[in-house]
């Protein structure tokens, strides 16, 4: 029965202008993948195009879900231009919350995108209102971003009303 890897020369058993031919093959494919791939756009260096460094966060507030508007309200009021709010249920069991004495556990899972530079002021007031209002209780965090496609996304996240000015008026 024939090997059906016998087409196939080993290194060893090639002879010398197999492997200069083999070589030519393998250039001529590179050349072909250079020629099809598109080359990488030269950026100018253009004072109008650029993009301040602020970086964005995603901040996360869970909290019960009779007082996810106020919240929405109170983190809006950083400069914060898109929020989602997902519903959801706490994770114990009934027995455990009657035992507790706690009767509620909805909630509400605020997903905010936020500036680097307000993520401080809008932690501290988070944390005053969860410790002076009544039933205010929750939790909330920060993940840094690492990127956003394209520059009126950014400028609209941001908050950026210059970028999102320069983009559509190109």
């Amino acid at each position: 029965m024939p090997n059906r890897f016998s087409n196939l020369k080993n290194e060893k058993t090639a002879t010398p202008q197999s492997q200069i031919k083999r070589k030519e093959k393998l250039t001529k494919i590179q050349e072909n993948i250079k020629v099809k791939m598109p080359q990488k756009a030269k950026t100018t260096a253009n004072k109008s195009n650029k993009v301040s460094s602020n970086k964005l966060k995603l901040l996360i507030t869970i909290v019960n879900r009779n007082k996810a508007e106020f919240y929405l309200d109170l983190i809006q009021s950083f400069d914060v231009n898109m929020q989602v709010v997902m519903l959801g249920n706490g994770m114990a069991p009934k027995s455990m919350l009657e035992l507790l004495g706690l009767a509620n556990n909805e909630k509400a899972v605020i997903c905010s995108v936020i500036g680097e530079n307000k993520i401080s002021d809008a932690l501290h007031e988070i944390d005053n209102k969860f410790n002076t209002i009544k039933d205010g209780k929750g939790i909330a965090f920060t993940i840094p971003l690492t990127s956003v496609i394209g520059t009126l996304i950014y400028g609209f996240l941001s908050n950026n009303k210059m970028a999102v000015k320069e983009e559509k008026s190109k």
